[in-house]
């Protein structure tokens, strides 16, 4: 067995990953186990947090997976981590395209080195 550094960090990076998966639709409704799933993701473990929210599934989505979204997006990268969102149904692009502008609006409002790794300008 390769005793590879970059093996170490890959085993490192699993440990750390959680993903949660959205079936149907997520409206007001019925966004509730979405969020108890995210919510027990972050709550797993401490330290840093890898998310990846799978709304592969989802049939139908709202503005009401904002709200939780923004708020797991803010928890990974106070903890160092990242937060993404896979999607392929159509329905989800509206609520994607939102998600990317709040996302956007939080780095802008931050201030430059909230991206880590890139450099202001």
């Amino acid at each position: 067995m390769c005793r590879c550094p970059h093996q170490r960090e890959a085993s490192a990076l699993f440990e750390e990953c959680r993903i949660v998966r959205a079936h149907g639709e997520l409206d007001r409704r019925t966004v509730a186990p979405l969020v108890r799933a995210m919510t027990e993701a972050r709550t797993a473990r401490p330290g840093r947090l890898l998310l990846i929210v799978d709304l592969g599934q989802a049939t139908l989505t709202d503005c009401s997976i904002l709200t939780p979204l923004r708020e797991a997006w803010v928890d990974c990268r106070i903890r160092g981590g990242w937060m993404r969102i896979v999607y392929g149904n159509p329905t989800t692009d509206v609520p994607q395209e939102a998600t990317e502008r709040v996302a956007a609006s939080l780095m802008c409002a931050a201030g430059p080195t909230s991206e880590p790794g890139r450099s202001a300008g």
